[in-house]
C-alpha cells in the first residue's frame, strides 16, 4: 500500500452548479507527502486540504483561505479519494468546481484518463477504534469501528419518488464505479426560486441534477439506479470524509446526514485521539489492502 497520484497533467472546463460560471480545472501531480491542494489561479492563492479549512456546508462544501473560496468540491473528491490518490495539484481559475453531469463518473474518466502512478512512500490508514457520533435532532452521522470500509446511509423524504430509501457500499475503486460514481446530485422545482434569489444553483438544470416537482421526476430519462437518491449522499459522504486526510478503515453510518454533519464529525474525531489510530505498518497496511480487494 504506496501512496499515488496522477501520472500527468489533465484538464477539463464546465460550469459551477451554485454560481454558474465558467471554470477550467487542473489536475497536476504532486510528490509523496504532499497530500491534496487545491489552488485558485484567478487570485495566486493555495488552499490545504483539511478540516480546518472549511468556511460553509450549507448547500455543498466550501473551503476558503482569507476571503478567497472553493465551493462543491465533495463530488471530484469522493472520485479522488475512490481512486486512491493521495499526493494532488487542483487549480480552478475560478470560485466553483465544475458539477459535470452531478455525480462523479466525469471525474473517474477524467482520473483515469491521468493515470495512477504509485508513489514509495507508505499510505497512512485512519481505523475507528470506538464509536463517535454527531446528532442533530433525529439526524445523525457515526464512525464505527470495522474491519472493512463501510458507508451505510438512510433517507427519508416525503415525496412519492424518494420515501425511505438505505444502501450500504462495501468500499472499492471498482464497486465505487459500479455502484456510486453515476449517481447525480438532486433537488426540488419549489426550491430553486429562494435558491437563485440567494445566488445559489444559478448553473443547475436537467442536466446536471435529478429535479422533482411535488409529484414526480422532471428528468425523462429518469433514474440511473434505484436508489439514485441515497447512492448520491453517499457519494457525498466519501467526498466530505476525505478531509480526513487519510484512508479510512471503519464504517460510516447515517441517517439523513448533510455536509455539515460530516464536517462536524470530522472535526470531532481528530478532537478525540482515543477514537482511532494511525496504521503505518506494512502487515497493519495488508489487512486494508485485503479489505478492499475483498469488497
Amino acid at each position: 500500500m504506496k501512496q499515488q497520484t496522477i501520472a500527468k497533467k489533465v484538464e477539463l472546463v464546465g460550469i459551477g452548479l451554485h454560481k454558474g460560471v465558467p471554470v477550467k480545472m487542473t489536475l497536476e501531480p504532486l510528490d509523496e507527502n504532499c497530500r491534496i491542494h487545491f489552488y485558485r489561479s484567478d487570485v495566486g492563492v493555495s488552499i490545504p486540504l483539511n478540516p480546518e479549512n472549511v468556511v460553509d456546508t450549507t448547500m455543498a462544501t466550501v473551503i476558503a483561505k482569507e476571503q478567497y473560496k472553493i465551493s462543491t468540491i465533495e463530488h471530484l473528491l469522493s472520485a479522488i479519494h475512490a481512486y486512491g490518490i493521495d499526493n494532488l495539484k487542483i487549480t480552478l481559475d475560478n470560485e466553483e468546481v465544475p458539477i459535470m453531469d452531478g455525480s462523479s463518473i466525469g471525474y473517474c474518466m477524467l482520473l483515469e484518463e491521468a493515470g495512477i502512478l504509485k508513489q514509495s512512500s507508505p499510505k497512512k490508514i485512519l481505523k475507528i477504534k470506538t464509536p463517535i457520533e454527531v446528532k442533530e435532532g433525529d439526524k445523525f452521522v457515526r464512525f464505527e469501528p470495522n474491519d472493512a470500509c463501510i458507508f451505510d446511509f438512510s433517507i427519508h423524504f416525503p415525496h412519492p419518488a424518494i420515501g425511505t430509501q438505505s444502501y450500504k457500499f462495501k468500499f472499492s475503486t471498482k464497486n465505487y464505479k459500479e455502484e456510486i460514481a453515476r449517481a447525480r446530485t438532486f433537488g426540488f422545482l419549489s426550491e430553486v426560486q429562494y435558491l437563485r434569489s440567494i445566488g445559489l444553483a444559478l448553473g443547475g438544470s436537467l442536466d446536471n441534477a435529478i429535479v422533482l416537482d411535488d409529484t414526480t421526476i422532471l428528468n425523462k430519462e429518469g433514474l440511473r439506479y434505484k436508489e439514485e437518491f441515497v447512492r448520491h449522499k453517499i457519494l457525498d459522504a466519501i467526498g466530505d470524509m476525505s478531509l480526513l486526510g487519510i484512508p479510512l478503515l471503519g464504517a460510516y453510518v447515517s441517517y439523513a446526514g448533510s455536509h455539515k454533519l460530516n464536517h462536524l464529525l470530522t472535526k470531532k474525531l481528530f478532537e478525540n485521539s482515543n477514537a482511532f489510530e494511525i496504521l503505518e505498518s506494512e502487515e497493519s497496511q495488508k489487512i486494508y489492502e485485503y479489505a478492499l480487494q475483498n469488497a
